[in-house]
């Protein structure tokens, strides 16, 4: 094996008392990816934090080496000189400047005098989408006209502009489309064969299987193991990573399906920058007491907006119209929605779900303040009572309940939101992408509840981009594309292959070649 570029020894950490790392060792040699899992709250950002600077050297304990000779960094600055690079879940680009401004950002080649000399910055990050074979990026044109997934492949490009010699990618297809993944899992073999190293952070195993060569796991702080990756496979760094074997990861429960109580009708959304652009366009659909009801469709079809839309929720132009029990129901405000009995998880937890200054708890009891209230002031011990008990049945990892939500693990973020929504009592649970960012353990106990709540009688809702867990957790799927209702099928034969292909509308009127039959809407839309 060659000589180890990177050793982490030792390494532990505490916040108030409480370990967070305790004795974690981590080797990377040259050219190798190492694979770093181990479940929301088990260390993996700590740690990486505390290789990249962002907790100083004196603020932990253990031993560092890199290339050789021990090494003392004071912050992010010091790590980027000596070669380690990390690429945070959450994208670190400034969306008005151009690509280029933000591949040289605070590398700037200037002319004499101080000017910036953006023909050399323009040719040099052109090179660079070049030689990871990015392409349809013009380097000149400011970032927030890309994607998410193209702002990902960017932000490589700006870490290999900075001669990175050790790449950490913290969780770095979460926003990717499939094609985009290929693209990353290609970029990362071809820095592989230039002698990069590697530290993939990834709840996607199928990832780390395509491009680890040894995995890390680490569990509650703890170091449980190193092991080349040809020696395990998915089971294994699941059971390594949870304690446990999960031999069926959703565990499906039988649950009685009811008449149609939630309908939503003539669903229609305009673009937020461009009102004669339709982003949902007439879409109607009923839900049935107790269904759990996929909602899958290609990034850009419209999903999120409609459940926007339906919630109360959407930053632009709507029509909809919304019935519950055989009642319309006047929805202009997430407010309105939740008093009606319709909760929603959001998307995006950064934006949309938490609020960053407030500590976990108060997040959690944010939407039932006023059960709490006597004579115009909060029972504060009560709230606290509600809030330990609901974190403890979602199994929300925090030091303590009042600690801000913002240092929580992505993972754990997301059950303190579903925790929130669910003390809303609702009749209609909205989930949009409930599992994106959350550790295999995490996803396990989150398709737990689901399939609890629906055996109660709560019907749900879940958009998914990830096509497994639409057929493993639904009963019936509803298929998205370009806005419209391509396609509303039992889940009973439903494949991959047929949900993508009403998803890109090939075939969109033909239920033969062993297709599922869809459901027949009118009967379906029985609640008038």
């Amino acid at each position: 094996m060659a000589q180890a570029l990177l050793e982490m020894r030792g390494i532990a950490k505490s916040f108030a008392g409480v370990k967070a790392l305790d004795g974690i060792n981590l080797v990377v040699a040259p050219g190798e990816c190492v694979g770093l899992c181990g479940e929301n709250g088990a260390g993996k950002s700590t740690l990486m934090k505390i290789l990249s600077g962002v907790y100083p050297h004196g603020k932990w304990s253990g031993e560092i080496v890199w290339d050789g000779k021990p090494l003392v960094a004071q912050n992010i600055r010091d790590t980027e000189r000596a070669g380690i690079v990390i690429i945070h879940q959450e994208l670190m680009l400034v969306p008005q400047l151009s690509v280029a401004e933000n591949i040289f950002l605070g590398n700037e080649i200037t002319l004499p005098g101080g000017r910036m000399n953006y023909a050399a910055m323009y040719q040099r990050a052109d090179s660079l989408l070049r030689e990871l074979n990015i392409t349809g990026i013009n380097v000149a044109q400011p970032v927030m006209n890309y994607g998410g997934g193209h702002q990902q492949l960017i932000e490589i490009a700006k870490a290999l502009n900075k001669q990175a010699r050790l790449l950490i990618l913290d969780e770095p297809s979460s926003s990717l489309t499939a094609a985009e993944t290929k693209i990353l899992l290609d970029i990362v073999r071809d820095l592989k064969k230039r002698g990069v190293a590697c530290v993939y952070i990834s709840h996607k195993l199928d990832e780390v299987e395509a491009v680890c060569d040894t995995i890390t796991v680490i569990r509650d702080g703890k170091h449980v193991g190193t092991q080349p990756m040809k020696q395990l496979d998915t089971d294994r760094i699941i059971a390594m990573m949870v304690g446990r074997e999960i031999t069926n990861l959703f565990p499906r429960e039988p649950h009685d399906i009811g008449d149609v109580i939630f309908e939503a009708r003539n669903v229609t959304c305009y673009d937020v920058t461009n009102t004669n652009r339709k982003r949902v366009d007439d879409v109607s659909f009923a839900l049935r007491k107790g269904e759990i009801l996929g909602v899958a469709g290609l990034v850009g079809a419209g999903r999120t907006e409609l459940m926007q839309a339906i919630f109360g929720a959407y930053a632009g132009i709507s029509e909809a119209q919304v019935w519950m029990n055989g009642k319309r129901l006047k929805i202009r405000t997430p407010a309105d929605a939740i008093a009606a009995g319709i909760a929603m998880v959001p998307e995006d937890r950064k934006r949309h779900g938490i609020v960053p200054q407030l500590g976990v708890g108060h997040n959690i009891t944010l939407a039932v303040l006023q059960r709490f209230a006597k004579g115009g002031r909060i029972d504060t011990a009560s709230e606290l009572d509600t809030i330990n008990t609901e974190m403890k049945r979602l199994s929300v990892r925090a030091a303590h309940p009042m600690l801000s939500i913002a240092s929580l693990s992505g993972g754990n973020q997301q059950k303190a939101v579903l925790t929130r929504m669910l003390l809303t009592d609702p009749s209609v649970l909205i989930l949009d992408e409930p599992t994106r960012g959350v550790d295999v353990g995490a996803k396990y106990e989150i398709y737990k509840l689901m399939f609890a709540l629906a055996k109660r009688g709560v019907s749900i809702i879940m958009v998914s981009s990830e096509l497994p867990e639409v057929l493993g957790v639904s009963d019936r799927v509803l298929v998205i594309g370009e806005g419209e209702l391509r396609g509303d099928f039992a889940n009973d034969g439903l494949t991959q292959e047929h949900i993508l292909t009403a998803a890109i509308g090939a075939g969109s009127n033909d239920t033969g070649n062993n297709a599922p039959q869809r459901n027949d809407p009118t009967q379906l839309a029985s609640v008038a």
